[in-house]
């Protein structure tokens, strides 16, 4: 146990900069391409309440999908760490005047408004960060399981996960854990991957 939860942070350290050593253009292009085919993508052209999250510390820029969605009058909500439930996300409407905090991670997030709260089995599409992911799907998050506890019942709650990330972040296999959740989507601005 101790050699896998150590393969998983070295894993974490070498993928996080590999990102963060991508050029503001190489940024920037990834940015733009993976909009284009978001907003293409068949589940998000159906949808109306979007999930997302702002990009952080070397994430694939999710600004131009989020300005893009507000323009095809699509619902968007960020998540927020749940105050009552340690380990778990509440997902808070977000618009160009939702009042927004920092968290003590350097994230920001909207202020909590409990009436700003969408349930998670409201969400049509959960678009979800990652810090690597596999040809099998498995996904690895920065470590905290948030995201696993939210996804572990997707397929019964109606809302779709699709996984986000620069293509520098695949890797040959992760290390896997009971706890893991696999995505059945993931898209990279080079590919779209579906199990």
């Amino acid at each position: 146990m101790t050699f896998e939860i150590s393969a998983r942070q070295i894993l974490r350290r070498k993928v996080r900069q590999l990102r963060n050593s991508l050029t503001q253009e190489q940024q920037h292009l990834a940015a733009q391409t993976l909009c284009q085919k978001l907003c293409h993508h068949p589940k998000i052209k159906t949808a109306q309440h979007i999930s997302l999250f702002l990009s952080f510390d070397g994430e694939i820029d999710t600004h131009p999908l989020i300005q893009a969605l507000w323009l095809q009058k699509k619902s968007l909500y960020l998540p927020v760490v749940h105050p009552f439930s340690p380990g778990h996300l509440l997902f808070l409407h977000y618009t160009p005047e939702t009042p927004m905090i920092s968290h003590p991670f350097g994230i920001r997030e909207p202020r909590l408004n409990v009436q700003s709260v969408l349930p998670v089995s409201q969400l049509d599409v959960i678009i979800t960060p990652l810090v690597a992911f596999d040809a099998q799907g498995n996904r690895l998050g920065m470590g905290g399981g948030y995201y696993d506890r939210t996804l572990k019942h997707w397929r019964n709650s109606g809302s779709y996960p699709i996984g986000i990330a620069h293509d520098c972040q695949q890797v040959d296999a992760l290390p896997y854990e009971d706890w893991d959740i696999p995505l059945p989507e993931i898209v990279t601005p080079s590919r779209d991957w579906n199990w």
